[in-house]
């Protein structure tokens, strides 16, 4: 009978989800002489290759594809067990802030983990603009905040950057219309940044909608009265990026930052910015599928 390590397992799944032997070392807090060797080890038990080196990036070979499932499965499992028979320790409710642009899809991975680790701590997500998390934080109402900036503010750290695009509807013409309809709830941290840049190329633009509604937004811009930005990957699946070649300014980066993990009130809330740093430094996070 041959048993599966979990560990060599928990490795494998890493090096999946970081799309590589360093990356998934760095978030496992191991060497990558030792995760290599954990992933030797598991396919030397099964008597498969799992893992296609033939090139320089490392992908999963048909086999290594239908491990993953199981892989994950366990692995959650495993967590999960451990958690509900160790959790007479941690108890109570700790607060999380996250723009909703950018809630999918790492923070459900992240809460459900959390969960799957301290399943007697309730977290209580918060989904707000940048701005308001932001206050909220800095009153203290919310132990750990994530936000969408062009810079990072004292405290904060950045986990990732993302491009800003153009989006409308789909086999829209409206972008192509002067003045530009620009549509954006008040509160968006990007609109002061989308208009200085139409107004260094010289475009005219206006503000097709004075709303504070998400769905107000979204209901304008399908309907091609006018264009929004988001993060790459982050718009709502009913919204299309602007084939504009040019003909808009680019927009740059932004950034994604973390406030609260540099000075943890206490180890949940530092169990947490861990699990949060791991799920956005996975390249899937760079695929944002909601909005």
């Amino acid at each position: 009978m041959r048993n599966l390590d979990m560990t060599t397992l928990r490795s494998f799944v890493a090096v999946s989800d970081h799309g590589g032997v360093t990356r998934a070392a760095a978030a496992l807090n191991l060497t990558q002489s030792a995760v290599s060797m954990q992933l030797k080890r598991l396919e030397e038990l099964l008597g498969i290759d799992l893992m296609d080196r033939s090139n320089r990036k490392i992908a999963l070979t048909g086999a290594g594809d239908q491990l993953l499932t199981y892989a994950r499965r366990l692995v959650a499992m495993n967590d999960e067990v451990v958690g509900r028979l160790t959790d007479q320790v941690w108890e109570g409710e700790i607060s999380l802030g996250v723009p909703h642009d950018i809630i999918y899809p790492s923070i459900p991975r992240v809460l459900k983990q959390f969960n799957a680790a301290f399943p007697r701590v309730r977290v209580h997500l918060t989904s707000s603009y940048s701005t308001n998390l932001i206050e909220l934080y800095g009153r203290g109402e919310i132990d750990l905040i994530l936000t969408t900036e062009s810079v990072v503010g004292p405290g904060g750290e950045t986990l990732i950057e993302m491009p800003l695009k153009w989006y409308g509807a789909p086999g829209g013409e409206v972008w192509k219309q002067r003045p530009l309809p620009i549509a954006h709830c008040r509160n968006c941290l990007f609109r002061p940044g989308v208009i200085k840049h139409l107004d260094a190329v010289g475009i005219d633009w206006d503000q097709a909608i004075d709303s504070d509604s998400d769905g107000a937004i979204e209901a304008t811009v399908s309907a091609d009265l006018a264009v929004t930005v988001g993060l790459e990957g982050s718009a709502p699946r009913h919204f299309d990026p602007v084939p504009h070649q040019g003909a808009l300014p680019d927009l740059g980066k932004q950034k994604i930052n973390l406030y609260g993990a540099r000075t943890p009130r206490d180890t949940l809330v530092e169990q947490l910015a861990i699990m949060v740093r791991s799920g956005f430094a996975s390249p899937a996070a760079k695929a944002v599928s909601s909005g």
